[in-house]
């Protein structure tokens, strides 16, 4: 198999994922998180498997060469852009996509596509955590909330207050001044989710939008962002706006193809 067996490796801010891709189907997806100790984690992630090419994509791609030489892979691996990785992550899984969302720990993506996953226009938002999931992980503590168990929380809120800051610790400060006005829990935790979901729509826009839409990434997980996101944008879930079963995996996964390809 190893002559047939092929990896992408998405080495983000908060979390690794590793896709092994083999006879034209992702056979494994692992994921850990990134720790202070991200090139052990890609070792763990990477135990057993002797892919024939190794793609990695994220932050710390660049350490992926590293782990290959102690693999006798160096010759056989290669970085690629988180850009290009989700476009051909999210075209593979969803032929008829036409705009790519990925929301991860530290940015935000937005990305035109063309045809065969190509990528037309995008937009980065990678200079501060302002809605992102460090975003929402900060705001949940706030709440003393599990950050997976924030987006049940939000939904139970009917009432969003305008949120107008983006910036972690200013929206930490309205969150309080609301709480002290007695505003409802709920309701804050909802207008939070909001203000991301409206910069979010706004990135979209200026991408030019089209339908269908694939969101991916670790927040693509939250149900209440996904709701409000179709409902801001008056997509209907399962038709236009379309989530991957594993959506923070698509940037391995993109990368991984991208080693098969050009394998």
């Amino acid at each position: 198999m190893s002559e047939e067996l092929y990896a992408g490796v998405d080495v983000g801010s908060r979390s690794i994922e590793l896709v092994l891709y083999a006879g034209g189907e992702a056979i494994e997806g692992r994921r850990l998180p990134t720790t202070f100790e991200p090139l052990g984690q890609c070792r763990r992630l990477l135990d057993g498997w002797r892919p024939r090419r190794i793609v990695a994509t994220g932050y710390g791609r660049g350490l992926i060469e590293a782990l290959a030489g102690e693999l006798g892979l160096g010759a056989e691996v290669e970085c690629i852009t988180e850009i290009k990785a989700h476009a051909l992550g999210a075209s593979w899984r969803f032929p008829e996509a036409r705009t790519v969302l990925d929301i991860g720990g530290q940015d935000t993506k937005a990305i035109a596509l063309l045809p065969g996953g190509k990528v037309g226009r995008f937009e980065m938002n990678d200079r501060c955590a302002a809605g992102t999931g460090k975003f929402l992980e900060y705001t949940a503590g706030v709440f003393q909330i599990p950050v997976e168990e924030f987006g049940e929380y939000a939904l139970q809120g009917d009432e969003a207050p305008v949120i107008n800051s983006m910036c972690t610790v200013f929206a930490e400060t309205e969150a309080t001044s609301l709480m002290a006005q007695g505003v409802r829990p709920h309701n804050i935790a909802l207008g939070l989710h909001q203000a991301i979901v409206r910069r979010t729509v706004n990135m979209l826009g200026r991408v030019g939008l089209a339908y269908p839409l694939v969101f991916a990434g670790g927040v693509a997980r939250n149900p209440c962002v996904r709701e409000l996101l179709g409902r801001n944008l008056g997509a209907t879930p399962g038709e236009a706006l379309l989530t991957p079963p594993d959506p923070d995996m698509n940037g391995a996964l993109g990368a991984a193809l991208w080693a098969a390809r050009e394998g």
